[in-house]
């Protein structure tokens, strides 16, 4: 039979045929899951002087276009939600002034070291250059709140004067002193890392023994009162002085 109709239709192939009934049936499927009408069909009461095959194929090619008009449309939309990272991301003065701020931090407290000298103590001490750090690098951040700073700096620099007077100086006063910070802060809620450093430094510093329980307010506590009034001079500028 297919021969025969090969044979009825002159210039034209079994092949020919065969791809194009492949091709109506590709637009059958298509159309069968497009509208069966679109919505100027549909406005006119479904009125066509077209036949039903000719209909679906229009809708199947209609479909298809909007399918492609909304895969762009979502791949625009897709690429808007996309930031680019300039390459020149932080500012001049974002490094400026906390790089100012640290350098006057550290110039205070080396002029209130002459002060005093006499005592044998400094204010120049190691964790307070992490406290730096903290509050002028990141000003947002949970250690440097200051209830935060504060509670930490007065409690762990207690605990290390507690833990030597218990156990003398040693690896046992140096390792109670620090679970005790980090549970201390964990208690109280009152997370800052720089001041987990005071205990090992009071143990391991014979010059800051004679100062006691004073040592819960100086150098630590005493030094972030002025560290933070510089930061609050760094965080206006920053604010305000952007280049």
């Amino acid at each position: 039979m297919a021969l025969l109709q090969c044979q009825s239709l002159p210039g034209i192939g079994c092949s020919g045929i065969a791809l194009a009934r492949a091709r109506v049936q590709q637009c059958l499927a298509a159309a069968s899951h497009a509208p069966l009408l679109p919505p100027l069909l549909r406005a006119n009461g479904g009125r066509t002087g077209r036949s039903p095959a000719s209909v679906k194929a229009g809708n199947a090619i209609g479909f298809g276009r909007r399918g492609r008009r909304d895969l762009r449309v979502v791949a625009e939309a897709a690429a808007a939600k996309v930031t680019p990272v300039s390459p020149g991301g932080v500012s001049i003065s974002d490094v400026l002034w906390p790089s100012a701020g640290a350098f006057l931090a550290m110039a205070a407290l080396g002029k209130l070291d002459q002060v005093v000298a006499y005592k044998g103590v400094s204010l120049t001490i190691a964790p307070l250059g992490a406290v730096c750090c903290v509050l002028f690098s990141a000003p947002n951040s949970p250690a440097a709140k200051k209830y935060n700073m504060f509670v930490a700096q007065i409690g762990c620099a207690a605990l290390g004067v507690l833990a030597l007077s218990l156990f003398g100086p040693g690896w046992l006063a140096r390792a109670a002193a620090l679970s005790a910070c980090i549970a201390f802060m964990t208690i109280t809620g009152a997370t800052h890392p720089p001041a987990a450093s005071l205990p090992l430094l009071f143990i391991d510093g014979p010059k800051f023994h004679n100062l006691q329980f004073w040592y819960a307010l100086f150098p630590g506590a005493a030094g972030c009162v002025v560290l933070c009034l510089i930061q609050e001079v760094v965080v206006y500028l920053k604010k305000n002085f952007k280049f």
